[in-house]
Formats: C-alpha cells, sequence, structure tokens
C-alpha cells in the first residue's frame, strides 16, 4: 500500500506542477494592458493575443483527443491557436488585430480548456492503470511548452513600450557585485552531451537523445558574465563599426536593422539609459551584458576569442580537473539550492 499511495502522489504532483506552469503564464499575460493585447512587440512573432489562446490550445491538441478521448468544442479556435511560435512563410506577418477573435471569446475558450482537462487529468490519475500509457510524459511536454513560453513571452514583453505594460510595484533594483574577471583554464578532457534514455525520471526533448561523449581539448574561459561595462569598451573601440568583426551574415543582419548599439540601451547625452521591463534606469555597469549572438561573437572576436562551443561549456560547468568523472551540477553534488542561483521563478 505504501508504495501504491507513493505513486498516486508521484502522479497527482504532474497536475499541481502543470496548474503551477498555467499560473507562471497567467502572471506574464497579467503584465499587458487591455488596450495592447493585440499588440504585436516584434515584427517577426505574432500578436500578443496568439499567445494568449497558444499556451492552452497546445494542452488540449495534445491531451484531449490522443489521452482523454475528448471531442473537440471549437475547431477553429484549435486549429488558430495551434501554429507555432514563428508565423508560417518566411516573411514578416500581414495580420491585423481585426483578424483575431475577440479577447472575452479566446478566454472564454482557455476556461473551458482548462475545466474539461483538469477534470479527465484527475479522473486519470486516480486510475493509473485505465489511462494512456503516455499520460506522464504528456504532461511532461505541456509543462515544459508553458514553462519556455513563459521565457519567451517575457522575452518578447520587454520589446512591449512600457506604458502600454501594467508595472510591477517598485522594487529595489538587482544589484551585483564588482567582480574581477579572469580566464580559468580548462584542461583537456571529456564533456557528457544530452541525456541518457534509461533515466526514467528526467524528461527530455527528442533532440536531448542519445548521451554522447566528446573530447574537449584544453582551453581557457571567462569565469564571468561580460558586463555592460566590458561592451561599451567594445562599443568604444569602434565594434559596430569594425566590418572585419563580423560574418557577412551579421554585417547584414545589422545593416538592415540599424543595429549601433545593444537592443535595450539608449543614449541620453553622455549617458546611456537601459530599458528594463517597466521603465528606464541609468545603465548598471555591472550587470551582465543583453545582445544577440551576433554581437556577442564580434565582441569575442574583438578580442581575439571565440564563444565557447556546447563540449567546453559543459566540460567548464561539469566536468573536474583530473576529467576522470563529472560533477551533478556546477557547484558539485548538493542540490539546488537559493544559495546556488534563482530557480523556479524566484
Amino acid at each position: 500500500m505504501g508504495a501504491l499511495a507513493t505513486a498516486v502522489r508521484i502522479r497527482h504532483d504532474f497536475h499541481t506542477r502543470l496548474l503551477d506552469a498555467r499560473a507562471r503564464t497567467d502572471e506574464v499575460f497579467r503584465v499587458v494592458r487591455e488596450e495592447a493585447i493585440y499588440d504585436r512587440p516584434i515584427p517577426e512573432r505574432h500578436r500578443i493575443i496568439f499567445y494568449v489562446g497558444h499556451v492552452e490550445a497546445f494542452d488540449w491538441n495534445l491531451l484531449a483527443g490522443r489521452a482523454f478521448g475528448l471531442r473537440s468544442f471549437q475547431r477553429t479556435f484549435d486549429h488558430l491557436f495551434s501554429f507555432g511560435i514563428d508565423p508560417v512563410d518566411g516573411g514578416l506577418p500581414s495580420d491585423t488585430p481585426a483578424d483575431w477573435p475577440a479577447r472575452e471569446e479566446v478566454e472564454r475558450y482557455n476556461r473551458r480548456i482548462r475545466e474539461e482537462l483538469d477534470h479527465a487529468i484527475e479522473h486519470a490519475l486516480e486510475r493509473p492503470a485505465e489511462g494512456h500509457p503516455q499520460l506522464i510524459a504528456m504532461l511532461e511536454v505541456a509543462i515544459e511548452h508553458r514553462l519556455m513560453h513563459a521565457e519567451t513571452l517575457a522575452y518578447m514583453l520587454h520589446r512591449l513600450p512600457s506604458a502600454r505594460k501594467n508595472c510591477a510595484p517598485e522594487q529595489a533594483a538587482w544589484k551585483s557585485h564588482r567582480v574581477k574577471s579572469h580566464l580559468v583554464d580548462i584542461p583537456a578532457g571529456r564533456a557528457t552531451l544530452g541525456l541518457k534514455t534509461e533515466t526514467g525520471n528526467v524528461f527530455g526533448w527528442d533532440n536531448e537523445f542519445e548521451a554522447h561523449e566528446v573530447e574537449v581539448n584544453e582551453f581557457a574561459i571567462d569565469n564571468t558574465n561580460v558586463t555592460n561595462h566590458d561592451f561599451l569598451r567594445f562599443m568604444q573601440a569602434g565594434g559596430y563599426e569594425s566590418r572585419s568583426l563580423w560574418s557577412e551574415e551579421a554585417w547584414a543582419w545589422k545593416a538592415k536593422e540599424g543595429v549601433e548599439h545593444p537592443m535595450f540601451w539608449r543614449r541620453e547625452g553622455n549617458l546611456w539609459i537601459y530599458r528594463t521591463m517597466f521603465g528606464e534606469i541609468r545603465l548598471p555597469p555591472e550587470w551582465p551584458v543583453y545582445v544577440s549572438h551576433a554581437e556577442a561573437t564580434a565582441y569575442a572576436k574583438w578580442l581575439g576569442r571565440k564563444l565557447p562551443t556546447e563540449g567546453q561549456f559543459h566540460r567548464a560547468a561539469y566536468g573536474t580537473p583530473d576529467g576522470a568523472r563529472e560533477r551533478s551540477y556546477p557547484w558539485g553534488e548538493e542540490a539546488p539550492s537559493a544559495s546556488r542561483g534563482n530557480f523556479d521563478f524566484k
């Protein structure tokens, strides 16, 4: 009976995690003012209203029919909100706000989905022998998909003007202690990339399997993130005007978009101003710089270096000096905690 009770508890934890993931995306959408819900903060992306329906339609399209045999109650929305994160065909989308359903209709659709899925999930988890054999894996996909959107939506909403958002209560600015950066020598050794199929309780996407080892030559890597102050030196040295630092594709992108500095920086007289999620502050020199891959690559080349490969990154984070084993976490074997970093949206 003890083992059975534990199994039931573990299965019910999945529903709790799904509810928590919903709370995360709900929290993100509350940032958007009502009049901005049809805005498109990034030209290549859908309007915000799409994502309001998408995170729910994804769960429905994944679970309703296959896992529970539920019949669609609004096929038009099932299809409308099932599209991927980017509009199709490669060009910029040309739809207008009028092409989308009213917010009230979308919210009604979302509530119906949650009600039907929650009832079905609870029923299935109470009778695991009768449920779909892949239900747990499918719930993992639903949870991870939603949490991924919590991250990408936060990035998208950073691009939304502050006046179009419900600003969070005033909080103290995140402070970073000044740390002297230096290179750390990493000896040659092996790095394990990907996940092992037999790791039963660890979720992974299909392109994360199968685990394999790569040999990594010795290299050196900075011990801290590149800061705004570091990157400002690159700018002052003419990094954005130096053609030799940029690949052909990156140089064309920079010219087309008129990129002359990081996305969320702007000059005000002799000062640089940084645009946070909810307002503007004087550029914090010790914060990690927030730039594109193209800009990061040019910065590294300016220093006579390169961005780390996947193998190098893993070797630096998880490897041990003698290469005989790998750590479970970059700091060792101790479980993640608030003393080790920012976890669970904290």
